[in-house]
């Protein structure tokens, strides 16, 4: 890793990653892509080390609370957070000021955290948002070999569900050939409705690939299941969104589950719902129960 001065933190739409780039070394993951223009390589991690300063500064001067996200780019637990503390200084910053905070992880790290996502939640509203496709525990060893697998992120959900803390789940993607089973689905979300999660955000049973990413993806295929990197450039060529032969059938299964235990699962819905300060919408029911 290497550490970076930031000129600035929060996006216009609240958001900031701490971390840029990621040692969980996952097959599929779109950060690597090359429009991201990443000028160095994506496992040396830059560290944004006054991001905490950047953050107060921000938080200090806003006369409006609002929530404050993390993860969309680079998760905010990975392994240097344990040393470096850069999420948690930034939780302890938005709890004393006030503000609300999401974030997107696939590690159990934010178990750490645990206290101060229930007091930001007890004041304004805290939503962890975990990524989870892969239920088989050997598949997903291979497919994001450097984090904890699905069914100890489903433990961590449970964690949070006992603190009623509101929970998200990515269940994206979904490889075409590898998870795109109606079997790894169905765990899934038996995992989620066990868990409470108020959504699920799931942009259909593929994924997407692109320079950089692809490439990469390729690779791992080759080392994994040799042939079947073959067999997407047969079905796919170059395309950007790559969806599963079963995709009808499996969204068709996700969203009536979904409706079945009523969990949101359109991914708009969920978006807005995550946004949304106490008060500001109806919907928020769905995070209060």
């Amino acid at each position: 890793m290497h550490f970076v001065e930031a000129k600035s933190l929060l996006s216009r739409w609240n958001g900031m990653n701490l971390y840029r780039g990621c040692v969980h070394g996952c097959v599929y993951c779109d950060s690597r892509s090359s429009c991201y223009r990443f000028t160095h390589p994506f496992e040396d991690v830059e560290v944004k080390q006054n991001a905490p300063q950047l953050l107060e500064r921000a938080l200090r001067t806003r006369s409006k609370a609002c929530m404050i996200s993390t993860g969309s780019m680079s998760d905010p637990y990975q392994p240097c957070e344990a040393e470096l503390g850069l999420t948690h200084r930034c939780l302890e910053i938005i709890e004393r000021y006030g503000f609300g905070a999401s974030v997107i992880t696939k590690s159990d790290l934010v178990l750490r955290d645990i206290d101060l996502f229930d007091s930001i939640n007890r004041k304004s509203k805290s939503v962890l948002q975990m990524t989870l496709t892969v239920s088989d525990e050997s598949l997903s060893r291979i497919l994001e070999p450097n984090v904890c697998t699905g069914a100890r992120r489903y433990a961590v959900l449970r964690e949070f569900q006992r603190r009623r803390i509101p929970t998200v789940v990515w269940m994206t993607p979904l490889l075409p050939f590898l998870t795109d089973t109606e079997e790894n689905v169905r765990r899934i979300l038996d995992w989620c409705f066990d868990a409470g999660v108020k959504g699920i955000v799931c942009f259909g049973a593929g994924l997407t690939l692109r320079e950089g990413n692809r490439e990469y993806y390729y690779r791992a295929l080759d080392r994994h299941f040799p042939g079947l990197s073959e067999d997407y450039r047969k079905r796919y060529a170059d395309a950007y969104e790559v969806l599963s032969p079963d995709h009808t059938a499996l969204m068709r299964l996700f969203h009536a589950e979904c409706e079945k235990h009523g969990v949101l699962h359109d991914p708009e819905a969920c978006f807005r719902c995550i946004a949304a300060m106490p008060g500001e919408t109806a919907q928020l029911s769905l995070f209060d129960a």
